[in-house]
């Protein structure tokens, strides 16, 4: 099961991307691997030299009883010393962010969420990546 975040490659130029680790609760784990989380306006930020995620909603399990997590808590990410302090260097320069781009499970059912490093694209390069996608599609078409 993978879950992507769609916006994430329209919405922003992705220079580098880190495969990280999520401290999860064991419903969550239950309700991701039956897809069920959104990336909507989710973002990582740092607080006290470690990176966390913020609003990543994770639907409740439909299955849980009153121990069910609660949906758009903050998740700890997992990463090497040596990552963070180099995301922490490209964070501090003007215009970068950290955002998720997807979660998959590992081969020995861990779950992964790949983060990107990125900038963020002005309304006409919005436009132009736009008009690749229509003519790639319209290439496809013709190809047919």
């Amino acid at each position: 099961m993978e879950i992507k975040n769609r916006s994430a490659y329209f919405e922003y130029y992705v220079d580098d991307k880190y495969v990280a680790g999520i401290s999860l609760l064991g419903t969550e784990v239950k309700s991701l691997r039956t897809g069920r989380a959104s990336f909507n306006d989710s973002y990582c930020l740092f607080q006290k030299g470690e990176l966390w995620i913020k609003s990543l909603h994770i639907s409740e399990y439909s299955h849980g009883t009153v121990n069910n997590h609660d949906p758009i808590r903050d998740r700890k990410l997992l990463l090497t010393k040596r990552e963070l302090k180099k995301l922490d260097a490209k964070i501090k320069e003007k215009g970068y962010t950290i955002i998720p781009l997807r979660i998959f499970f590992t081969d020995k059912n861990l779950a992964k969420l790949e983060i990107g490093l990125a900038k963020g694209k002005k309304l006409h390069d919005k436009r132009e990546t736009i008009k690749q996608r229509d003519t790639e599609r319209e290439l496809k078409r013709y190809i047919k």
